[in-house]
């Protein structure tokens, strides 16, 4: 992730006793992002409430991310796994504004 950067968020939140069943069908449309330009994702689940979970993925501009995000494929994940999810899902945008992280050598520029 590199200063610029645009990274998608999108909260889904699982129905009642859906959460496991919810995480195994979204993991691989999430992964799939990076298929569609994404430099890194993640799928994260809360530990405070397991129904409610982040996704999150890092693309060069929300123009790449609508490639990934109406993508047939996505499309097609989306409702194979409706009824795991309540709706409405809509994606949250930001702008990286600066990063970094521990390197071997120390601290990254921030």
């Amino acid at each position: 992730m590199k200063q610029g950067d645009i990274l998608a968020t999108i909260l889904w939140h699982a129905t009642p006793w859906r959460g496991d069943k919810f995480e195994d069908a979204w993991r691989p449309a999430a992964a799939a992002a990076l298929d569609y330009g994404a430099s890194w994702w993640a799928l994260l689940r809360s530990m405070d409430d397991p129904l409610d979970f982040s996704q999150m993925a890092v693309f060069e501009s929300k123009h790449a991310f609508e490639r990934y995000w109406f993508a047939e494929e996505i499309a097609d994940a989306r409702a194979a796994a409706h009824g795991f999810y309540e709706v409405p899902v809509l994606p949250v945008f930001f702008r990286v504004g600066g990063v970094g992280e521990i390197e071997p050598s120390g601290i990254a520029e921030r």
